[in-house]
């Protein structure tokens, strides 16, 4: 009985062929899952309990390497439909556990050769509580995956590169993700189980036009805008004010993305300021709904473990309800700088954050968190709705 333990004992370590090292010095021994080699990236860490192919080609990720506080990972196999972007933009993943059984009737690939065809190197056999808390009580940590050939020299080396890794912070990373040329959207929400008529939307023969400025929008966003039948235009990030009015938007959606809001805003802001003037509905989630609050000198502040995850308790104040949304961000609005003009609509029951604003006398408004879900509740998606209504009423204000 001996000899087989130790025998088993000698092939789990000869398994160790990876390792994740961290700006504080720490050295997590694994196993390489996915694409062998190494990246660098801060680590984060997600609570959600499904949903991971959605957060891993969530483009808001982009320069980060996920943690997974689940302990299972890959159970469900991927498939076609749950990608929210092209190119996974995240640097990496660290699991508990991966499985190599793929049981779901949409499953087309397994979930360790799809990490290998998305080019991410990831790391299993972590624990991944002790990497939690250490984010919990320290805050933001940077760390490199490292498989393969593994030595002193190289754990020393690395240690050295992840010290010095300059972060995300002061970082305009939107360049990485926002698409290259503008392009059509009409995709719709799949239809499981007449969606649709779940969702109570109404199909109208009527388009408006809607512009969206591309920061790393997720595909369910523009999935959403189109159940409500608008005709979409993904705009790159850098869009000037004429190339938009050329389109002659009905309305105008910023969406989500990595990086840092002051360091997007530099290019943001001077765009804003006129968009502003023009009275068109816009409607901003995640790094949107922080860029508009810069647009109108409100700041932004890095948190220290930040909100990731499908289990987010929100406040909206005016209902004087509770929400549960998904949320996946590292920075936030600091309500101390908020104007007069500048109404607070939606608070953390987590940590008191600011989470969604509107602005007075004004079709603008956003929120800090994902309506749109996926992975996640749907308790917010009336969002898209409520953007809908703003668009329509603008219409008939024009009229009058």
């Amino acid at each position: 009985m001996t000899v087989q333990v130790n025998q088993k004992l000698k092939k789990f370590i000869k398994r160790k062929n990876a390792v994740l090292v961290l700006e504080n010095e720490k050295i997590f021994w694994g196993q390489s899952i996915g694409l062998k080699g190494k990246t660098l990236g801060e680590i984060c860490f997600n609570t959600s309990m499904t949903g991971y192919q959605e957060i891993i080609t969530d483009p808001s990720y982009a320069n980060q390497i996920i943690t997974f506080t689940f302990p299972h990972i890959g159970i469900v196999g991927t498939n076609l439909d749950d990608n929210e972007s092209k190119k996974p933009a995240a640097k990496g993943i660290i699991i508990r556990e991966i499985s190599d059984l793929s049981s779901n009737y949409r499953s087309t690939q397994n979930f360790n050769h799809w990490l290998k065809e998305k080019k991410i190197i990831g790391i299993q056999g972590i624990d991944t509580r002790s990497i939690t808390s250490m984010i919990r009580n320290n805050g933001f940590l940077n760390g490199m995956i490292i498989s393969g050939v593994i030595n002193k020299q190289i754990i020393k080396k690395a240690i050295k590169k992840v010290q010095s890794w300059k972060g995300i912070k002061n970082s305009d990373l939107t360049s990485i993700v926002t698409t290259k040329t503008s392009y059509n959207w009409s995709v719709k929400s799949y239809d499981l189980d007449h969606r649709d008529e779940n969702l109570n939307i109404k199909n109208t023969s009527t388009k408006y036009n809607i512009v969206v400025i591309d920061f790393g929008v997720k595909f369910n966003i523009l999935r959403m805008l189109a159940d409500r039948n608008f005709k979409i235009k993904v705009l790159p990030a850098q869009t000037d004010y004429k190339t938009i009015m050329n389109f002659k938007p009905d309305g105008i959606f910023l969406s989500n993305g990595p990086g840092d809001p002051e360091a997007t805003s530099k290019h943001s802001t001077p765009l804003l300021k006129k968009l502003f003037k023009t009275n068109i509905p816009i409607f901003g989630i995640c790094l949107g709904h922080q860029v508009i609050a810069l647009a109108l000198n409100a700041k932004t502040e890095k948190m220290s473990i930040g909100h990731r995850g499908a289990n987010q308790p929100v406040k909206n104040i005016k209902r004087n309800k509770v929400e549960i949304t998904s949320q996946n961000h590292g920075f936030v609005v600091k309500r101390s700088t908020l104007n007069k003009q500048i109404i607070e609509t939606h608070t953390s029951l987590f940590d008191g954050v600011l989470e969604g604003l509107k602005v007075k006398n004004k079709p603008i408004f956003s929120v800090q968190y994902h309506p749109e879900a996926s992975p996640g509740p749907q308790d917010t998606g009336n969002f898209f709705d409520i953007f809908l209504k703003a668009i329509v009423n603008n219409k008939q204000n024009a009229k009058t």
